[in-house]
């Protein structure tokens, strides 16, 4: 209550003075001189209800429209949630998508509000574009990473299940969120990437396609021939019943080795089948070299001694 205006209007107070001297005036004025300090009430309280009395239909309209305002917000809203729902986007994209939206409807709704109610819009305005300034400056590193995860869930270099590497770690996608992804190692460490990171660097998703191919090494001596190392090695391939029949295996000699002759084998397998495929056909190679009497050498140096005398 403004008691500098009635303790003024009584002619008991010094608008110059304190607070607390006005309002011990105006307690003083309602003991001497009580018809004027009703009067003065009177006056006050005439003037606020005329003041709430012109205020009421622009309050009332600013109401009305929050109310219906929310409803539709609320009705966008599950609309574009059911039309994201249909799309092939990832959950998470979906629900970060329908927040942004209603961040944005609910921040016009309430800019309109206020702005019914005399409060200037580019002030408004201006108040959120600068703490939108202040929030980006401090959560940059953040921002980076959600944009990195939105970039990721739209594009999809991987999905959950792939085995992936990437920043100089690798491991099997468990879990991609808005800010980071979540990589469960060959030993289960949980490893998380930033997404900002993830989206700027090489990918390589080892499950990218459904089929892919098993490279194989073997080293023989060079007193075994090579022709029969070939086809045991060929053999086993093709009796493997997780390998690809549809598509030729190979298996050349790649290079004259320091102390041995080195083999390069090649085989398709479906990308699930990878590692079963491959450490079977490393052990039973070596068993089947060792049952043919084929060596499987280790380095040799050789030395020649010279005499000089």
């Amino acid at each position: 209550m403004n008691w500098t205006v009635i303790a003024a209007a009584l002619g008991t107070a010094d608008t110059s003075e304190t607070h607390e001297a006005t309002l011990n005036d105006a307690v003083q004025g309602l003991v001497t001189k009580p018809e004027e300090t009703l009067s003065a009430f009177g006056k006050f309280f005439q003037e606020l209800g005329n003041a709430l009395l012109a205020a009421i239909p622009t309050i009332i309209l600013a109401v009305v429209i929050l109310v219906v305002g929310l409803i539709l917000s609320k009705l966008v809203i599950k609309l574009l949630s059911k039309g994201l729902s249909k799309t092939k986007l990832e959950l998470t994209v979906t629900k970060f998508t329908a927040q942004m939206a209603k961040i944005v409807l609910y921040t016009l709704l309430i800019t309109i509000v206020l702005n019914i109610l005399g409060i200037p819009a580019t002030s408004i305005i201006t108040i959120i574009g600068t703490a939108g300034v202040a929030i980006g400056l401090a959560l940059q590193n953040s921002l980076a990473n959600v944009a990195g995860g939105f970039l990721l869930m739209i594009t999809k270099p991987f999905k959950i299940g792939d085995y992936i590497i990437t920043n100089g770690v690798e491991g099997t996608v468990s879990q991609i969120s808005i800010l980071h992804t979540r990589l469960d190692s060959a030993s289960n460490q949980a490893v998380f990437v930033p997404n900002g990171l993830a989206i700027n660097a090489t990918i390589i998703n080892n499950n990218g396609n459904d089929t892919r191919r098993v490279d194989l090494t073997f080293s023989i001596s060079y007193n075994d021939d090579f022709v029969t190392a070939q086809g045991i090695i060929l053999g086993l391939i093709e009796a493997h019943p997780l390998t690809l029949k549809d598509v030729a295996p190979t298996v050349r000699m790649k290079e004259h080795g320091e102390s041995a002759i080195v083999i390069v084998a090649r085989a398709w397998c479906s990308t699930a089948d990878y590692w079963d495929v491959y450490f079977d056909l490393t052990e039973q190679v070596r068993a089947a070299f060792i049952e043919n009497g084929i060596e499987i050498p280790f380095n040799q140096l050789d030395v020649h001694v010279v005499d000089n005398q």
